[in-house]
């Protein structure tokens, strides 16, 4: 392997496990560098310990001009956002931006990404002032403009997130880029209807309308990174220019640098996103070493490639960057491997009593035409498999057994749809619209085909393997890929093969991994107009509280509460629910019939709920232990402590609405703590804050009541919980107008940020006992500690 991949390796290691700079991986790892040095003399591996300082010193730099954005936005100040991309609020979901956000005194020295959603207008849209200054509430800002905001800030892994926003004004200048990508997504959303989020994904990078559950399935079934624009798509668009040029007879001479210069439109175009850089510069490196005469070594194509993007060092933790170097290296590598293997073809056939192996790759060498691919392509297909698999299980969880089939099925398919999205794309573009639409409608077989094969793939028994995304899990998988890697360039290379089969077999099922991921997990699930709150332990045992609503022929139960839990795997050791009402007991049946908790809670108010009734005839089926809860009532699993606040038995004999009953739990991770309140309503509020010390009731995160209901999350209970993050699960475009605009109002009235799940989907909080952090799909925050007032 070329020493420039090494170095590159060393180099984006480092910058990898900066983010780890607290822990004693990086020290583990100069050693390890030292080690090399002395016994190997690796001089490259000195790039190790610089690329540490670097990505430490830009981590520092980023930390603190976020501290400085922050400490603005705290004070009421303003900063200045230039809109990248702009999803439109319909009803009363409000409109949303991502972009860069800066500091207005200081221009563009200290800037951040920035995920901004927009206040809705209480006033019927007519203009209000702020603090004496006029407020721009009608017109939301477009992308590509810049404009003063401000905004509840919470701040984020690499940036901030800045809700309720309200713009002061606009400032001088424009980004034409965004504004035209933005332009293309009307294009789009006009040209394919429905299908525009999959369309918008694959070719303009914006994912922002791909519902949560689609992107899951499309990691289930291993086809996740066909959602992001990588190398491969841009290899398609390079592979369908130079086909288009050869059809129309351009010169030999022309056709590759005109095949260069469209792919460099294009990725130009979408932004140079990393992995689309990454690849045009692959392409361009060997298009030009064939012109020059001069043959580049694969590896050292894909080490310019990788190495271009990362002059941004925070470039390394995207996603797409990840997927898109682990996928070529899988490539290179399977290529070499099925040289490997192919190298012993004979014109007259293995030795007699030659072994089994050896006839197998006899075999394997001996394949032509369509066989020859299938071979080919599945190689690939496992050895990505492998080499991807400490990013998927990171990042989702989960690893697709069944992905190399689903890729050999899927590729055809996506090589086709890739190029035809693009020419449709053209077409919409030169025609008004619905001036012959033919073009974009021929695309949707081929897209309806994709959804099949996603869904056929994901369905298939057994096919996705649950991990837990710790560090063991990480590592075990990047030294499996390690291991693989090395093998190609080994003349023995099933040795190297087989221990990385050994260290994934390990890694997928050993305690570290079945057991949970060391962290306290609150899982609010995306229920529709309920409630479903799933906690995991460190050690992956869980406490459900409520399973959502039922409907003719289903509920939320078995729909969703289920398979989230059993695709995770571990013990259900409680199952509460807060009160009787269908859209919090709808799927408990489900959820008892399928997990069988090792007990039920509940606040034991009479009713005639049907999803109530089925969930206590499940509860005597299953000899689920049954208990009416008391305050005070405790549970201490793994570490996490479960406290009962409400209601006792003699308030709930008084009350007539079974919301006034919910229980109240408090929930306690080492300095973390979380306040669930059911739909508890002002009354039962009030009898809390009655009852207990504000110190009892103070929280991190506050579950609001009824689902943000004026009726709920009153002022007396803000005051004494003092929540930094609140979480509200709610239905999209739901007929009772859930989250109230008065309870929004009053959280934004003190700087507490709303995550809801008819925005956000699924919303999944960690705690190591000492940082919290928020995850919505990609997406992951960071909450600052309360700063409590004694």
């Amino acid at each position: 392997m070329p020493l420039l991949m090494h170095a590159v390796a060393w180099w984006v290691l480092g910058l990898l496990t900066a983010r780890w700079w607290h822990t004693p991986i990086p020290g583990l790892l100069l050693v390890a560098a030292g080690g090399v040095l002395i016994r190997f003399r690796r001089l490259e591996a000195l790039l190790l310990p610089i690329a540490l300082a670097v990505a430490w010193a830009d981590a520092r730099a980023t930390q603190h001009c976020l501290t400085r954005l922050e400490a603005t936005l705290r004070r009421e100040g303003t900063v200045w956002l230039t809109v990248v991309t702009m999803q439109p609020g319909v009803g009363r979901r409000p409109p949303r931006a991502r972009g860069e956000v800066g500091e207005v005194a200081n221009g563009a020295r200290c800037h951040a990404s920035a995920t901004v959603e927009f206040a809705v207008p209480a006033d019927g849209g007519r203009g209000r002032s702020l603090d004496g200054v006029a407020v721009d509430h009608v017109r939301v800002p477009q992308p590509g403009e810049r404009v003063e905001i401000t905004a509840t800030v919470l701040r984020t892994a690499s940036g901030v997130r800045l809700s309720n926003a309200v713009v002061r004004g606009r400032l001088a200048g424009r980004q034409w880029q965004e504004a035209w990508r933005a332009s293309l997504g009307h294009t789009i959303d006009s040209a394919f209807g429905r299908r525009a989020p999959l369309v918008r994904a694959l070719l303009i990078a914006d994912q922002q309308d791909i519902a949560a559950d689609v992107r899951d399935r499309y990691a289930d079934a291993g086809l996740v990174h066909l959602l992001s624009v990588s190398g491969m798509h841009v290899a398609i668009i390079a592979g369908a220019l130079l086909t288009v040029g050869s059809a129309i007879r351009v010169p030999g001479g022309w056709l590759e640098p005109l095949a260069i210069s469209g792919v460099t439109w294009y990725v130009l175009l979408l932004g140079c996103p990393a992995p689309a850089v990454r690849s045009a510069v692959m392409l361009a490196v060997l298009s030009l070493s064939r012109r020059l005469q001069r043959p580049v070594h694969e590896w050292t194509a894909l080490a310019l490639g990788a190495v271009v993007p990362t002059v941004e060092p925070g470039v390394v933790h995207d996603l797409g960057w990840q997927l898109s170097v682990a996928g070529m290296a899988a490539l290179v590598s399977a290529r070499a491997l099925e040289r490997q293997w192919t190298s012993a073809r004979s014109a007259s056939g293995p030795a007699p009593g030659a072994g089994h192996l050896t006839r197998f790759r006899h075999w394997l060498g001996t394949r032509t035409g369509l066989s020859a691919w299938l071979v080919g392509e599945t190689f690939t297909g496992i050895v990505a498999v492998v080499v991807t698999a400490p990013i998927i299980a990171w990042v989702f969880g989960r690893i697709s057994l069944i992905a190399p089939l689903s890729n050999l099925v899927a590729g055809p398919v996506i090589a086709l749809l890739q190029p035809a999205l693009f020419l449709a794309l053209l077409w919409a573009l030169l025609l008004p619209a619905g001036v012959d639409d033919w073009v974009p409608d021929a695309t949707q077989p081929l897209m309806a085909l994709l959804d099949v094969i996603t869904n056929l793939a994901s369905n298939v028994p057994g096919a996705v393997v649950p991990v837990s995304p710790t560090l063991a899990t990480a590592v075990g998988f990047g030294v499996a890929s390690a291991l693989v890697v090395r093998g190609t360039a080994a003349r023995r290379g099933h040795r190297w093969y087989g221990g990385a089969m050994i260290v994934t077999v390990g890694t997928l099922w050993m305690p570290a991994v079945t057991r949970g991921s060391g962290t306290f997990e609150l899982h609010l699930l995306d229920v529709g107009q309920g409630d479903a709150i799933a906690m995991r332990t460190p050690r992956g045992r869980w406490v459900l509280v409520d399973a959502g609503r039922r409907w003719a022929g289903g509920d939320a139960g078995r729909r969703a509460v289920v398979p989230y839990v059993r695709r995770r795997g571990g013990e259900v050791a409680l199952f509460v629910l807060t009160h009787p009402h269908d859209d919090h007991a709808g799927g408990a049946a489900s959820v008892v019939r399928a997990l069988a908790p090792a007990q039920w809670w509940e606040p034991a108010f009479v009713t005639t709920s049907p999803g109530y009734r089925d969930a206590l005839s499940a509860v005597r089926e299953r000899g689920v232990p049954w208990e009416r809860v008391r305050p005070g009532r405790r549970l201490v699993l793994d570490d996490v402590t479960v406290t009962v606040l409400a209601p006792d038995s003699s308030w709930t004999r008084t009350q007539e609405d079974a919301n006034e009953t919910s229980v109240v739990l408090r929930v306690e991770y080492g300095a973390h703590r979380f306040l669930l309140t059911g739909d508890a309503e002002r009354n039962e509020e009030a009898w809390l804050v009655q009852r207990y010390a504000p110190d009892v009731l103070a929280a991190d995160v506050l579950k609001l009541g009824h689902h943000g209901s004026r009726t709920s999350t009153t002022a007396a209970l803000l005051a004494v919980v003092q929540p930094r993050l609140a979480l509200a699960s709610v239905g999209a475009g739901n007929r009772y107008g859930h989250p109230a605009p008065e309870t929004l109002d009053a959280l934004l009235a003190r700087a507490v940020p709303v995550l809801r799940t008819d925005l956000e989907g699924t919303i999944v909080l960690r705690s190591d006992g000492r940082q919290l952090t928020v995850q919505v799909g990609d997406n992951r925050w960071i909450v600052p500690r309360a700063r409590r007032v004694q």
